[in-house]
């Protein structure tokens, strides 16, 4: 059975997520979830979408310190691998996707309201990270 690779933008109060297709190819915006209510979705989403990768973005700062959310992702994998191998959680520098989410939804034409939308940007953003990282991965495979 094909799997699929998921994107985590995580965040303290909402934590965006995409998806890839089966050929890992393209990255789809797939939802924003209460963090509060992650770990949860996540068991029931792991399995139904046949997840065989989890990509957590990074966050760093400019200068390239972690940001102060990092100490909550290392709780949040430490939780996520009591049902899913460490192993195959991944991290990957997420600086920018905020903003380059921003973009590309006035570069689309969405009108000023709905780019307000933080759960759109949260998941648009999980998208750029694992899209990045595909092609990361592409590049150097």
């Amino acid at each position: 059975m094909k799997t699929k690779f998921l994107g985590v933008d995580y965040g303290l109060k909402r934590t965006g997520l995409s998806i890839t297709d089966t050929d890992k190819i393209f990255a789809f915006p797939l939802e924003t979830v209460d963090t509060s209510e992650l770990i949860i979705h996540l068991k029931t989403l792991i399995e139904k979408e046949n997840i065989s990768r989890i990509i957590i973005g990074q966050p760093r700062r400019f200068s390239g310190e972690y940001s102060e959310v990092e100490n909550s992702i290392i709780k949040f994998i430490t939780s996520l691998s009591a049902f899913f191998d460490v192993n195959e959680i991944f991290r990957f520098d997420e600086r920018f996707t905020s903003k380059i989410a921003k973009k590309s939804l006035i570069s689309s034409g969405v009108k000023k309201k709905l780019r307000s939308d933080k759960y759109l940007v949260d998941k648009i953003s999980a998208s750029i990270i694992l899209q990045d990282y595909l092609q990361h991965l592409n590049i150097n495979s």
